[in-house]
C-alpha cells in the first residue's frame, strides 16, 4: 500500500502528513507549531537535522535539511564556488551555507497554490530527495574543506557514480 492510500480524501494539513511519515519512518521529530516540524534523519555520512515548516500565506511547504560545518575563512571562496557547481546539478532545490549559524544547508519550496493538497509519497520524495542530495555532495565539501582539493576536483567525486559494492 501506498503511503498516501493511508489517507483519505478531506483535506489534511501538510504538518500532519509529515508527522506520520515520520512516525511511519521512526525518524525522532518534534512537532514544533502547529505549521512546523523538525526531525533528524540518519544517513550513511551523517545524520541530518530536517525542518519542514507550512505557510498559509503563499501556500508553500518549506523544507529546510541542515548539517553542521566549519570551514576555515580561508575555504570559503572555494567552498561558494563549489556550491554553484553543486546547484547547477541539483533541479529541485538548493544548496547554501550559513556562515553565522555554520550550517550546510538544502532549501525545498513545494507551492500548493489554489488548495492544492500535496500527497504523504510526494513529501516522502521530497524528503528522501534532500536526504539524497546532502549525501552525494558530503564527500566532495569535505574534500574541499578539508583535503585540500579544488572545486572542480571535489566535485567529481559528486558527479562519479559507482557501480557496486565492495
Amino acid at each position: 500500500m501506498a503511503l498516501s492510500e493511508q489517507f483519505l480524501e478531506d483535506e489534511i494539513h501538510p504538518i500532519d502528513i509529515v508527522e506520520h511519515l515520520a512516525e511511519h519512518h521512526e525518524w525522532d521529530f518534534d512537532r514544533i507549531a502547529d505549521d512546523q516540524i523538525a526531525m533528524a534523519v540518519e544517513g550513511q555520512w551523517r545524520t541530518y537535522s530536517i525542518t519542514l515548516a507550512w505557510s498559509g500565506y503563499d501556500e508553500t511547504l518549506r523544507m529546510v535539511c541542515t548539517f553542521e560545518m566549519e570551514p576555515p575563512e580561508e575555504k570559503l571562496g572555494g567552498l561558494y564556488e563549489l556550491l554553484n557547481h553543486v546547484n547547477d546539478q541539483c533541479w529541485a532545490g538548493s544548496f547554501t551555507y550559513w556562515a553565522e549559524q555554520k550550517l550546510m544547508v538544502y532549501r525545498y519550496g513545494l507551492v500548493l497554490s489554489g488548495g492544492q493538497m500535496a500527497s504523504a509519497d510526494q513529501i516522502d520524495t521530497m524528503i528522501g530527495a534532500a536526504v539524497m542530495s546532502a549525501e552525494r555532495y558530503y564527500p566532495a565539501l569535505q574534500l574541499l574543506v578539508w583535503g585540500d582539493r579544488t572545486p572542480k576536483d571535489a566535485m567529481q567525486v559528486a558527479i562519479a557514480e559507482a557501480y557496486g559494492r565492495a
